[in-house]
């Protein structure tokens, strides 16, 4: 097959990078970043869901396989490490948390306290889904790169896109800070910044982006068993003693002060919290198509394909195989017809 490029190193990228290597297609992967997942999957909470959550459009035709796909990539990379903790969520509405989907259960006080003991006052119910999982975002995305790089892809970190290099009315590949990278197909996978590199292409992409800041914290081992979303934040360990925390966006407050109040309504709502110390925080703007995934070409001569999606963490495995089964085929991938950029 002809070489593609592939804008973006976050997991997106690197997913579709590492699939189209596999498959022994010439493929160099872009980043303006100086390392892997350095942009928002970086700053990614990366909650893997089964089930449950707002799985958008074509989001719900993905999810069945997201499970098994990551499965598939620990056998693939054993150096990956998925924490399949299951997750508890609670709305602080009963009406709502009576209502369990498909792979949860509705619990009582005296289970979630089982699997959260060191919660200081379990709420009456919650909806339990075992098959929640967690992944270090970062460490995958690194995972990917260097199997891509193993496979035969070019990985060039430190070099921006700058635009598309249009000639004679085709894309023939991008112009970078480090000059051209020709190609016949590239894939756009940078987030937010999709739409941008497309305007020459008149492809009005709906790709929304929305902020969010993750604090890290250091914690007891063990202090959270489970993936908590509870109305005021969600929580996870992400590894011993390392707790990720969404901090809840408020506008006009400073990312500091939203992210010390979210430690202290940790500490308000844990046992044994008292030793935890924010190591970090960072903002980052998350890519939200209005519309769910969009991912397909955008060009009728098929020289770009895009690819963008949330939530990247729990899609990007799955989305990475079947683009790269599209591009070695060049047959339409079923599980896709929902997510095409016509269709948004």
């Amino acid at each position: 097959m002809s070489a593609v490029v592939v804008v973006g190193a976050g997991i997106v990228g690197s997913s579709v990078a590492y699939h189209l290597a596999r498959r022994g297609v010439p493929v160099t992967l872009l980043d303006q970043g100086p390392a892997p997942a350095t942009g928002v999957t970086g700053d990614s909470f990366a909650w893997v869901r089964g089930a449950g959550g707002h799985w958008p459009g074509g989001a719900q035709d993905l999810r069945e396989h997201v499970l098994a796909d990551y499965r598939r990539l620990e056998n693939e990379l054993p150096h990956i490490a998925v924490r399949r903790t299951g997750s508890l969520t609670w709305t602080g509405t009963p009406a709502q948390d009576s209502r369990p989907g498909p792979g949860q259960f509705r619990i009582g006080r005296s289970d979630i306290a089982a699997l959260e003991p060191n919660l200081r006052h379990p709420p009456d119910q919650a909806i339990h889904t075992p098959n929640d999982a967690g992944v270090d975002p970062t460490a995958l995305t690194h995972a990917l790169v260097v199997a891509a790089g193993a496979h035969g892809a070019t990985v060039l970190h430190n070099t921006a896109v700058n635009s598309l290099q249009v000639t004679g009315g085709r894309v023939g590949g991008v112009l970078t800070s480090t000059g051209l990278h020709a190609a016949t197909t590239v894939v756009l996978a940078a987030g937010t910044g999709v739409p941008k590199l497309c305007e020459p292409l008149s492809a009005n992409l709906a790709i929304a982006a929305s902020p969010a800041t993750l604090a890290r914290v250091t914690a007891p081992p063990g202090l959270v068993r489970t993936i908590v979303a509870s109305p005021d934040f969600e929580v996870r360990e992400v590894r011993d003693g390392d707790l990720l925390l969404v901090v809840p966006h408020v506008e006009g407050t400073a990312a500091l002060e939203q992210a010390q109040d979210a430690l202290q309504q940790l500490k308000t709502t844990f046992q044994g919290s008292d030793q935890c110390r924010l190591l970090g925080y960072r903002t980052g703007q998350r890519p939200m198509p209005e519309h769910g995934p969009v991912i397909g070409f955008v060009t009728n001569d098929r020289s770009v394909y895009v690819a963008a999606m949330h939530s990247a963490i729990s899609l990007a495995p799955t989305a990475g195989r079947l683009i790269a089964d599209e591009l070695v085929t060049g047959s339409p991938a079923h599980e896709l017809r929902r997510c095409r950029p016509h269709a948004h």
